[in-house]
């Protein structure tokens, strides 16, 4: 496996293969970029088809997580791990602690937290072996409801700039995913009188945003071609490419997931097809938001930091529509700008 040749290799700065028998740990760190300060961004723990895909999906995540706290306005680097194994059945204390000793032996240049497949107690494990941790309980915490606050503050812009509604009420909205940042976007939504049509591979899920918001239930192959206003993807990455573009409908794009773009033509796709694209590494950053605030955590302050989401994609919609230019481009650009003024200075 070439690294250096993939793809999603964007001059990283440091990648760390962790490897511990005792326990079974199978992990890859991340560090794409330290201008802003420590990389930081969640550990991932996915049952991946295979090693590539897993170096992959890291490398990024971790690109992201760079350009979503340059775009967050944070003091925070960007840097991503994954755990390989089912999150379900491969839990364990020796587990999480081998994996905190590869985080401390980076010094703090990484800074870990949840993601996909962790929670917190997995985190307070990883604690044991290393202070370079941020979203334990009794600080920030669960960094979901914020992470879908946001999501929901970045699609109120889009909506306004889209469809031109500072309201809700009556607006159709298709949510793919329904973890804790969906469900808990699928409340947002519903408070303020969206119809919701839903699904999730897990059936329970579905159940529960059905009995307590009324939402519609569609199969999972099913919510692409949804006749809706806005189609929110919360579930993994790349769900916007060649085979689903043709049959989404919606007139805008804003969802919580990381990486909807398969690549990153799909955003050119889009604005052809007049579909407003609000970038994810930009509307989903509440959760990193909240945890930039742990060191003396005040949730208020932590909310209204999160609320600028609204202007930064605002930002974002104007110049794309101005320069007729894709938005994931336009947030790239300025992303990158930030990365490389942090570099200078």
């Amino acid at each position: 496996m070439a690294v250096f040749n993939l793809r999603a290799y964007d001059d990283h700065e440091q990648i760390v293969f962790c490897r511990d028998v005792e326990s079974g740990l199978k992990a890859i760190i991340c560090v794409h970029n330290t201008n802003l300060g420590p990389a930081v961004g969640g550990c991932r723990m996915w049952d991946y088809n295979s090693d590539e895909g897993a170096l992959i999906d890291a490398l990024r995540l971790s690109r992201g997580m760079t350009y979503k706290n340059a775009m967050a306005g944070l003091n925070m680097g960007g840097g991503k791990s994954v755990i390989i194994g089912n999150s379900k059945t491969m839990k364990s204390e020796e587990l999480f602690r081998a994996f905190g000793r590869f985080v401390d032996k980076l010094s703090g240049k990484y800074i870990t937290a949840e993601d996909v497949g962790i929670n917190p107690q997995d985190m307070a494990v990883v604690n044991k072996e290393t202070n370079h941790v941020l979203g334990l309980e009794g600080k920030s915490g669960d960094p979901s409801p914020v992470t879908a606050y946001g999501v929901f503050t970045g699609l109120k812009a889009a909506v306004n700039h889209r469809l031109g509604r500072d309201d809700l009420d009556g607006l159709k909205v298709s949510v793919q995913g329904l973890g804790h940042v969906g469900y808990y976007l699928c409340r947002h939504l519903h408070e303020q009188g969206a119809k919701l049509v839903v699904t999730d591979i897990n059936k329970e899920s579905v159940d529960r945003v059905v009995d307590e918001f009324g939402a519609t239930a569609v199969d999972t192959d099913d919510i692409y071609h949804q006749e809706v206003d806005v189609y929110a993807p919360c579930a993994l990455g790349a769900t916007i490419n060649d085979n689903t573009l043709p049959k989404i409908q919606a007139s805008v794009i804003a969802g919580a997931a990381n990486n909807q773009l398969a690549e990153d033509r799909h955003g050119d796709i889009l604005m052809q097809k007049g579909i407003l694209y609000a970038p994810d590494y930009v509307i989903n950053a509440g959760g990193i938001i909240n945890v930039s605030f742990e060191e003396s955590y005040d949730q208020a302050a932590a909310l209204k930091k999160v609320d600028e989401i609204y202007g930064t994609l605002t930002e974002v919609f104007d110049a794309s529509k101005s320069s007729g230019r894709p938005t994931n481009v336009i947030a790239d650009e300025i992303a990158r700008q930030r990365v490389a003024d942090a570099k200078k200075v």
